[in-house]
């Protein structure tokens, strides 16, 4: 059986030397196959002309001044909020004029509270966003007509507006009740889930397109590495007992693969971490304590077949990116069996793969770019929000009428901010 396997990968490389392997910079010449039908169609729409956006203009203690505290903030993979309000303030689709726009958008950095080590914490979000949410009500009539109906918010977290970063108490606290009729605009997606309602957009976590850019290899290079990834496989910190972070998905690859020469996995994360990538067949994306991580973004970029191991997992953009074209499920329950799944797949199966994954649209729909780019994440979150007009009817409320409960959720959250 090992034998066939080295053939197996032999006969791939082989076939890897003869096709031109995709590189990050757009326009590069490469081969590349375009998804034919509705997706490839959607996921190239211009959104500009097909809806209006009015930016609320909230005091700074919202924003700016939270970033200047932190700059970190720019650099970590919740960063779509500061990158999103850049883009609508120059944006064709900003109106300054309320009454002819479809959507209202309010800029607030709910993510921008690092601990030492970068990591944010969520738990004074909750009251952030109310104060937001009542500055609005009060000062302009449009949140009042809907309850809003017509506004999205940003929520990077991990568990969106759940706002915790541990599921169990993240399913606890649930969507804050003030955004429950609003649309999120989150990275979390997961079926089924109480932190990820109906007609959410899921979006890419950030990951700095220059950063990745410089750490380019030569396109002709072979991908010699079959399976790779960097990165925990336990959390002994918040779960010491173990089988909880990730379901156990993470530890049972260490456990299963630990010594298999077709997987280049460990906890180290090396400098040479995306070259490695762009040397790689596989890359492992299984789920750690939320289901999506910046290593879908990486892999996609970098042409290196996403192997997605989180069940029930919602994929960003999924109405336009054919993530089943692109990438490889495996059932949490089958990680076991990870090397024969993957030893399965056809080599020209994977090459298509691999050209669909070089193609410039594909990539372009992860990245939220500085400046902006036609088909990037910041126009695929628009065209969301376009497909999603008109409003019902049943978004305006009659005059006087009430919907939610400015009271409800946890005491603490009720707390002036």
């Amino acid at each position: 059986m090992e034998i066939w396997r080295w053939a197996f990968i032999g006969i791939l490389f082989l076939a890897a030397f003869v096709v031109k392997i995709e590189a990050f910079k757009l326009g590069r010449s490469q081969p590349t196959e375009r998804i034919s039908g509705s997706a490839g169609d959607v996921l190239e729409d211009d959104p500009v002309g097909r809806l209006k956006v009015f930016v609320y203009e909230l005091p700074s203690k919202y924003n700016k001044k939270i970033l200047q505290k932190d700059p970190r903030c720019l650099n970590h993979m919740f960063a779509a909020e500061i990158y999103m309000h850049r883009f609508l303030l120059s944006s064709p689709v900003r109106t300054l004029n309320p009454e002819e726009a479809d959507w209202f958008y309010t800029p607030i950095y709910t993510t921008c509270d690092l601990t030492p080590n970068g990591l944010p914490l969520p738990f004074k979000s909750p009251r952030m966003m109310r104060s937001a949410i009542q500055l609005i009500s009060s000062n302009w009539p449009y949140w009042n007509r809907t309850e809003g109906a017509d506004h999205f918010f940003l929520v990077p977290h991990d568990f969106g507006a759940c706002f915790h970063y541990q599921e169990e108490k993240a399913i606890e606290r649930g969507i804050l009740p003030l955004l429950q009729r609003a649309t999120l605009v989150q990275t979390f997606g997961q079926r089924n889930h109480v932190c990820l309602k109906e007609g959410s957009i899921t979006i890419p976590p950030y990951a700095p397109p220059q950063k990745m850019q410089t750490h380019l290899i030569p396109a002709k290079t072979p991908r010699s590495i079959f399976v790779y990834f960097r990165g925990l496989f336990y959390d002994v910190g918040n779960d010491p007992e173990g089988g909880y972070y990730a379901r156990g998905a993470r530890a049972a690859v260490w456990e299963n693969f630990k010594d298999n020469p077709l997987f280049d996995i460990s906890t180290e994360h090396p400098t040479t971490y995306y070259e490695d990538m762009q040397r790689a067949v596989f890359c492992l994306c299984p789920l750690g304590w939320a289901p999506w991580s910046p290593r879908l973004v990486e892999a996609v970029i970098f042409g290196c077949i996403p192997v997605i191991i989180a069940d029930d997992i919602v994929l960003p953009f999924a109405d336009a990116i054919p993530w089943e074209e692109i990438g490889v499920f495996v059932n949490e329950k089958d990680v076991p069996n990870l090397d024969t799944i993957l030893t399965s797949i056809p080599p020209e199966v994977i090459l298509r793969k691999q050209r669909l994954l070089a193609n410039p649209s594909m990539k372009q729909a992860m990245l939220f770019p500085q400046p902006a780019q036609p088909g990037d994440a910041f126009h695929q979150v628009l065209n969301g929000l376009a497909r999603k007009l008109p409003h019902d009817k049943s978004a305006y409320l009659k005059h006087g009428e009430r919907v939610l409960n400015w009271t409800a959720g946890p005491i603490g959250d009720l707390k002036p901010w």
